[in-house]
């Protein structure tokens, strides 16, 4: 019979040898900004995870186990300045136009494409049935704005001071709030992404028929990921991810619902 002493022995030189042949590799935390950008982030300040980011983490956790990605909340004038000073690895959701310019970054396509479009009030009181050729024009008509979204018809400057001197825009951090100003008469106009609306009417469905919805189209919102130099993992890999969440349906399964289009991405 083997002695204790040399059992244990045994049992330590097989366990090194695990080792050895399995060596202990912890996933590299990928940090993803995280900013109030409905319905794809909702309050990230708050510890809720709600929206489609956390749904898409999520997701991105599951694919795989040599990265971790985990949400750092943020805000949409500060998420730069969070990217710059290494808080932040990726911003998702993004487009190179939306003030990245001067910042050092990689993209990648994420193919997702949204819309930002016009809602006004259908027939405020006492007045004619409106049609879309009341969109065609903004002159003259009180726009209310998300803060901090950058417009094509305003050539995408974010500034609140342009906004409001050059388009009578009132500026919240809401959709709610301004379609509300819209259904109260206290705004003409609202901006807002196809992909609030959808899930807005679907919340508030006895106002569908007091909004008119623009066939207009102010832009086409095709969604990127802004990665640092310095994150943990390459463009390449997260583009790979991406197409695995395509490839086995996730994409489909997270933003169909909120009529935003999974689109081909050149290349793949």
């Amino acid at each position: 019979m083997s002695s204790p002493i040399r059992t244990a022995s045994r049992l330590l030189l097989a366990t090194l040898a695990v080792l050895c042949v399995v060596p202990s590799q912890a996933a590299q935390l990928v940090r993803v900004g995280a900013a109030h950008f409905p319905p794809y982030t909702v309050r990230p300040e708050s510890g809720a995870d709600t929206g489609l980011l956390p749904q898409l983490v999520e997701a991105l956790n599951a694919l795989q186990n040599d990265y971790q990605f985990v949400l750092v909340p943020t805000s949409i004038p500060r998420r730069f300045g969070d990217f710059k000073q290494g808080r932040v690895d990726m911003a998702i959701f993004e487009n190179p136009d939306w003030g990245w310019k001067d910042i050092p970054h990689t993209t990648v396509d994420m193919g997702l494409e949204d819309a930002e479009i016009f809602v006004a009030q259908r027939q405020p009181d006492g007045q004619p049935v409106r049609q879309q050729s009341y969109f065609a024009d903004l002159a003259g008509k009180r726009l209310a704005l998300f803060s901090g979204y950058h417009y094509e018809f305003a050539n995408f400057n974010a500034d609140p001071k342009f906004l409001a001197q050059n388009y009578d825009a009132t500026l919240t951090y809401s959709h709610d709030s301004n379609l509300l100003m819209v259904l109260r008469g206290r705004a003409d106009v609202a901006l807002v992404t196809r992909s609030y609306l959808s899930d807005y009417l679907l919340r508030n469905e006895k106002v569908a028929d007091q909004l008119l919805v623009s066939q207009r189209i102010d832009q086409v919102y095709h969604h990127y990921a802004i990665l640092s130099p310095a994150a943990p993992i390459t463009g390449e890999a997260f583009g790979k991810l991406l197409q695995g969440l395509r490839d086995n349906g996730q994409m489909l399964k997270i933003f169909d619902p909120y009529k935003i289009a999974v689109v081909p991405v050149p290349g793949t």
